[in-house]
């Protein structure tokens, strides 16, 4: 390997005495563990193995961010009955006591910024307002 090149999650295994030679891939995501080993012997030399093993971890990272990119669901829990991050169901009181109903997205743009963006259920229907938010947040945000 030269100098340069970007070998994050790629080390290279020479040991003499078990005759290893050869790369090996350890990445981890989401507490899962994805490891994978590249011999010379089986590429056809080290110049080979390496760039079976660049490869295979390049392939690797496209997914991580394909899934990344996609709208996080989560289960829903007391702070979170939509099964959307970021996205909510809130209600406004005003003096009267009139309550309106909003599907809101909120994000953060910037270390200690804030943004949302609300859609009201009365003007756009429970499930209008409500795909309206998830979207608004999925541009916002990129997932």
């Amino acid at each position: 390997m030269e100098p340069g090149r970007d070998s994050r999650g790629i080390i290279r295994l020479d040991q003499p005495k078990t005759g290893t030679y050869g790369w090996q891939v350890r990445l981890q995501r989401g507490g899962v563990k994805f490891a994978r080993y590249f011999a010379d012997r089986g590429a056809g030399g080290p110049e080979a193995s390496w760039e079976q093993a660049r490869a295979w971890r390049d392939e690797l990272l496209e997914r991580f961010a394909r899934e990344a990119a996609q709208a996080r669901v989560c289960r829903t829990s007391a702070r979170n009955s939509s099964g959307v991050v970021g996205v909510s169901r809130i209600t406004v009181q005003v003096a009267g006591g009139v309550s309106y109903h909003f599907w809101q997205a909120s994000w953060s743009p910037a270390p200690g910024e804030r943004r949302s963006i609300r859609f009201s259920v009365k003007r756009h229907g429970d499930k209008q307002a409500f795909r309206l938010a998830v979207e608004a947040r999925r541009e916002a945000t990129g997932f």
